[in-house]
């Protein structure tokens, strides 16, 4: 393995805050951390690193600000100055990438919802003399693509649990719903469901982008087809959405869904929702974020380069959800 170059020193000071806000980097409007007036004192030896993470995903999505809540947590352990930005279009998300890579980060951390559109940027980066790390999507794409280290959950792995979770459960008819046409992790989860199940699986495409379209849709399929007795999101948001969408519709059709927040949380505490499978984002931003610090300042590679560091699937039921409902209302599950 290659001695990796030493971080890139910023001409003036700099300190990174303990889970602040502050100036973004890469372009206007989008997030970064900030200063605190003890944040200096409490930082690891990062040396002035600068890391950007580039995510596709949207701007307030409860989901995104759980990954960006671990990198935040990681960076500022390690002193590093973290810029985060994302966006869903792809094409945009590369843009931001090239944004980082012409910035000069001494690190870059990436989704790969759309790999085909972020393999120009990566090849930027490393000829640039920039590690790359990929998370939470892009499983299949991140060794070809040339990353270095890659984080998150086998989505089909994934999709096949929930599969087998639906038998369990005498399901005979399920709905997957996909948001976000073309995404790899959203489509690799539904067809791990489909083969998994022995039931029959459907798709359902709609835009993720607006909740009532959503909502709206799902319960137009639920009168149209009154023997699907299980609908599947890939997002805690849309998880609700298909259990008002059951309740307008009419239909005893029950609710299960990828992905945790502090308010899907409450839904399957309730019963609303059967099970949440739980793919840890914070951790994923942590491991991405600490996964750059320790290549720079030790040379460390997670996973020998070859192998992903699995951060799920954790299946989250009526059952077990008290464990893990602190952690949520902190903001960090």
């Amino acid at each position: 393995m290659n001695t990796p170059p030493p971080p890139h020193t910023p001409a003036g000071p700099r300190r990174v805050a303990a889970l602040a806000s502050a100036v973004c980097l890469l372009l206007s409007g989008c997030s970064a951390l900030g200063n605190e007036e003890d944040g200096a004192a409490s930082a690891g030896s990062g040396g002035g690193m600068r890391v950007a993470l580039v995510t596709h995903g949207g701007e307030g999505d409860a989901f995104w600000d759980l990954v960006r809540k671990g990198a935040e947590a990681a960076a500022a352990k390690d002193g590093i100055d973290l810029t985060y930005a994302g966006d869903a279009d792809p094409a945009a998300q590369a843009g931001l990438v090239r944004d980082a890579v012409r910035d000069k980060v001494d690190g870059i951390a990436v989704t790969l919802a759309k790999p085909a559109a972020m393999r120009g940027p990566v090849a930027e980066a490393k000829a640039a003399g920039i590690p790359v790390v990929g998370l939470n999507s892009g499983i299949d794409a991140w060794r070809p693509a040339g990353l270095l280290e890659y984080f998150g959950q086998d989505e089909s792995v994934a999709g096949r649990a929930v599969g087998d979770k639906l038998d369990d459960l005498k399901a005979k008819h399920a709905l997957c719903v996909v948001h976000e046409r073309g995404n790899v992790a959203l489509e690799a989860r539904c067809a791990g469901v489909e083969k998994a199940f022995g039931g029959e699986t459907d798709n359902l495409y709609v835009d993720g982008t607006d909740l009532d379209a959503v909502t709206a849709a799902i319960t137009a399929r639920l009168r149209q087809d009154s023997g699907v007795d299980q609908v599947v999101t890939n997002g805690a948001q849309f998880a609700l959405s298909a259990v008002e969408a059951a309740r307008q519709a009419g239909s005893r059709a029950k609710v299960a869904t990828f992905d945790l927040d502090k308010d899907l949380v409450k839904a399957v505490r309730g019963g609303d929702v059967q099970f949440a499978v739980d793919q840890q984002p914070y951790l994923q931003g942590y491991l991405a974020v600490d996964a750059l610090w320790l290549y720079r300042t030790n040379g460390n590679v997670s996973g020998g380069g070859t192998a992903p560091v699995l951060t799920g699937p954790a299946f989250v039921t009526k059952s077990n959800v008290s464990a893990v409902a602190r952690f949520a209302a902190a903001g960090t599950r």
